[in-house]
């Protein structure tokens, strides 16, 4: 009896065991890259193969066709046998740099040159703060011209007609600098342009911060040393008055004389 419920126990122990390990190496076949996929670029069939997944750890956005992802725009760079998801490619139908502007921002390019554009250093992907030198509205020839800045931590799409940054580094020197913007900031951007001189301070990609500092004038460039003290007046000395005189006549005979003193 005991080896009979030896023998039952194990054959439902090892069939449940087996189910469990046939679940669990259960594969489905996903599109992958062939090769490291840049942003920007147009996905071709050559660049695309099916490889295993695991059931179990479902990767959402993937694809089990390789003609789903033909053609599609890269969004954001992909590895080499990396599986390809939806979320980084741009819409079906979005073509050149449309394909990187996500929904509900804008594309707003603008004039540079080897000053604003930081001797050629942008380049697509850097975040800058954007600066304008302006004379305010109403000013009068007395008021001075002001540097404030308009827009923070901007992403730059494209430099000239590069969607992406030279491999080895090396500047670049364009006319055109296209930044990614919500519809508002376009406008202030557009404004900036336009009504002064526009400056972008390249910053630290992961630098967040926003600076609250106010707007900066002429005068706020020199420095000043603690103003002097005034002079005392020089007070003047009032005029002396006349001496009193006593005035002594004398006779000296028929002769006569007047002393002063």
């Amino acid at each position: 009896m005991a080896l009979v419920v030896s023998v039952v126990v194990s054959y439902f122990l090892y069939t449940h065991i087996k189910r469990q390990y046939a679940q669990s190496t259960r594969l489905i076949k996903v599109v992958a890259a062939v090769r490291p996929l840049d942003a920007g670029a147009t996905i071709p069939a050559d660049a695309l193969k099916l490889v295993d997944w695991p059931v179990q750890f479902p990767l959402e956005g993937s694809f089990t066709k390789t003609q789903d992802v033909v053609g599609r725009i890269v969004v954001f760079p992909i590895a080499a046998n990396e599986p390809i998801r939806d979320s980084s490619l741009a819409a079906a139908g979005s073509i050149g740099l449309t394909a990187k502007i996500p929904d509900g921002m804008r594309a707003v390019a603008v004039e540079t040159n080897d000053v604003t554009n930081v001797s050629g250093f942008l380049f697509p992907g850097s975040h800058v703060d954007v600066l304008v030198t302006f004379r305010p509205e109403g000013a009068n020839n007395d008021q001075q011209d002001i540097t404030a800045t308009v827009l923070q931590n901007v992403e730059v799409l494209s430099t000239g007609e590069r969607l992406q940054p030279d491999p080895s580094g090396k500047p670049q020197k364009v006319r055109t600098v296209t930044m990614l913007l919500t519809p508002a900031d376009s406008e202030k951007l557009v404004l900036a342009a336009n009504k002064g001189t526009i400056q972008f301070v390249l910053r630290n990609g992961t630098d967040q911060a926003q600076d609250t500092s106010r707007p900066v004038q002429l005068k706020d460039l020199t420095v000043f040393g603690p103003a002097p003290k005034a002079a005392a007046p020089v007070r003047k000395a009032a005029a002396p008055k006349p001496p009193n005189y006593y005035i002594v006549e004398t006779y000296d005979g028929t002769k006569k004389n007047t002393v002063k003193f």
